[in-house]
């Protein structure tokens, strides 16, 4: 019986920057889908310079409904998620190409992520090895429709497994981008609690806060990575307390009249 086909996915936008170190990672895949949401840089260019097959989908959906969409255009027989600012490394790839060589469809597999956070790999906080489900036949499921936070999702008869080497994350070029790229995901998460008829309190907000930062810095030993550990959780527990404002304010305060 012959390998199946892998296509790596990603969904993207204005990743010019980081795209093609990614893609160079993924040169033995048989398909590389990417999906834009309205890139204004040279993304597309760099994607098709490494072979992809090129969509776009604007206005953004949402994470749930973009990678769902994604997964429609994938012709292969096994699906490979990455993000754009992802690494696989040359014992994940051993990993991947063992299980193509001998198959089992009714499993997902998950692949554990190092991340690099302001100069350092974090290898605490909770952070590591932060298994993600990233690898699975292409009929056998995909992601939920959530807005934020989404997930593959794992019906009956469906098993999950582990799979060695890391997954390379490079999450944040510097402090503005993870403030940026934090505020983005407060908002959804609160979108997606007003719509389920969710309310938030500024309480609510600090406590949570305050459990996060204990959670990674003290349980979670956030303290042997110096001082990105304590950054890190910091600013995890500042981004914890803000979607919980932001719920708050979006739910128990008024609007400013015209």
């Amino acid at each position: 019986m012959s390998r199946p086909s892998l296509a790596a996915v990603l969904i993207v936008k204005n990743e010019a920057d980081t795209l093609a170190e990614c893609l160079a990672t993924l040169d033995w895949v048989d398909e590389i889908v990417v999906m834009d949401s309205g890139s204004t840089d040279a993304t597309q260019a760099v994607a098709e310079a490494a072979g992809a097959r090129f969509f776009v989908n604007d206005p953004w959906p949402g994470f749930g409904p973009q990678r769902r969409l994604a997964q429609s255009k994938v012709q292969s027989d096994w699906v490979l998620w990455v993000d754009a600012d992802e690494r696989v490394t040359p014992e994940l790839r051993q990993s991947i190409e063992a299980v193509l060589a001998s198959p089992v469809t009714n499993t997902v597999y998950s692949i554990p992520r190092l991340s690099w956070v302001f100069g350092r790999f974090i290898r605490h906080c909770g952070w590591y090895p932060d298994r993600v489900l990233r690898l699975y036949p292409r009929t056998l499921t995909g992601y939920n429709d959530a807005l934020v936070h989404e997930k593959v999702e794992i019906g009956p008869g469906i098993k999950t497994a582990p799979l060695k080497g890391d997954l390379l994350h490079y999450t944040y070029r510097d402090l503005q981008h993870y403030l940026v790229k934090s505020a983005g995901y407060a908002a959804a998460w609160a979108e997606q609690r007003q719509r389920r008829g969710k309310k938030g309190s500024l309480s609510q907000g600090l406590l949570h806060g305050i459990g996060c930062f204990v959670k990674m810095y003290v349980l979670r030993a956030g303290f042997l990575d110096g001082k990105q550990g304590l950054l890190l959780s910091l600013l995890s527990a500042h981004s914890t307390f803000v979607k919980y404002a932001d719920l708050w304010i979006r739910t128990e305060t008024q609007p400013p009249r015209g």
